[in-house]
């Protein structure tokens, strides 16, 4: 090997080096970005998470206030319903008008703060998420499943379900049962289920 070779291996060599430690860099620089993402996601979804938490328990604070408050309103349109035809006192028109406002007030607050009245119409389909079937009727003008009555309508605050309405729902066809036998469920309706069944769907009882 001659004395002119020797600077150009020593700069081979320099230069092999310095490829290696750029490699070294480069994996090194990406391995950290990589590291700088997942943490930004994980704080990202942190922040995303206590933002849902934080507005969860802002909205339904008032869960169990607006489900007391429920028992208001049931009396206010049980009151109405039994309103006097054709009265012609005015003391008690005038009666009458301050509940009627008053049961419209009271509905007007629920749904500034996103507690939604669940009145289903005649021949709706049956929503076991949102209605509890306290009986069935046989022979009407309903198709099968369909509500037939509200006997008390039912609530959700932004929705979540507080309380499901009762309904009367038109029977479905079965099987004839044996003499003597006890169908299943309440009463043999079907959508009382088991003894553990929620005929009404879930229900949050959560204050």
């Amino acid at each position: 090997m001659s004395e002119d070779d020797i600077p150009d291996e020593a700069d081979a060599f320099l230069a092999e080096a310095e490829e290696g430690e750029l490699a070294a860099l480069k994996a090194e620089t990406a391995a950290l970005k990589e590291q700088i993402l997942r943490y930004a996601a994980e704080a990202e979804n942190t922040k995303r998470r206590a933002e849902r938490e934080a507005n969860d328990a802002r909205a339904y604070a008032i869960q169990k206030f607006a489900r007391d408050l429920l028992g208001v309103a049931d009396n206010l349109a049980r009151a109405l319903s039994h309103e006097p035809a054709d009265n012609g006192d005015a003391a008690v028109k005038n009666f009458v008008l301050g509940i009627e406002m008053t049961e419209k007030e009271l509905q007007g607050a629920f749904e500034r703060n996103g507690l939604k009245r669940i009145a289903p119409g005649r021949a709706e389909k049956f929503d076991p998420h949102q209605h509890q079937a306290i009986t069935e009727v046989p022979g009407t003008d309903v198709a099968a499943g369909g509500i037939v009555e509200v006997m008390q309508p039912g609530y959700e605050l932004l929705g979540r379900l507080v309380r499901p309405a009762m309904v009367v729902v038109a029977a479905k066809e079965g099987p004839v049962q044996p003499e003597g036998s006890k169908p299943k469920g309440a009463g043999g309706n079907p959508y009382a289920g088991g003894d553990d069944a929620d005929p009404g769907g879930s229900v949050d009882r959560r204050a």
